[in-house]
């Protein structure tokens, strides 16, 4: 910085590198999941989105080599729908929790057909998680 430069706002510590949640690759396929969407991500994000529950969500946001459906990085829960393929992926599933939780993540998970059907308890679910949250 120059002599009478002012540092830009809202940044402390400007020559300061942010560290970087995830790589390139994951931060593309991000991106391209957040484009094809399944029916209950899209029910589901249409009642969590725009802070209805009072924390921000993000939608496929990359964290690591990973990518979780919905994320609040403020609450540190992570929220993931599973369909007939998490059958077959139960130890990918494990990991994927595993690393999540080591990094202060709490993760809970739905069936696709519990939002599609239920959804008033899935967003009951979600809101007790995020209140006990705040009581520890």
């Amino acid at each position: 910085m120059q002599m009478g430069e002012r540092p830009k706002a809202g940044r402390k510590g400007a020559e300061m590198p942010r560290k970087q949640r995830s790589n390139p690759k994951t931060k593309h396929s991000a991106i391209q999941l957040r484009k094809v969407s399944t029916p209950a991500e899209r029910k589901l994000w249409s009642r969590i989105r725009n802070d209805q529950l009072g924390v921000t969500f993000r939608r496929q946001h990359a964290i690591g080599n990973y990518i979780p459906d919905f994320c609040s990085p403020k609450a540190k829960l992570i929220i993931e729908l599973d369909g007939s393929q998490h059958l077959d992926q139960q130890e990918y599933d494990e990991e994927r929790t595993k690393y999540f939780e080591s990094i202060g993540y709490r993760v809970i998970r739905f069936w696709n057909k519990d939002v599609m059907t239920d959804m008033d308890s899935v967003i009951r679910a979600i809101m007790q998680v995020m209140e006990s949250e705040r009581h520890l």
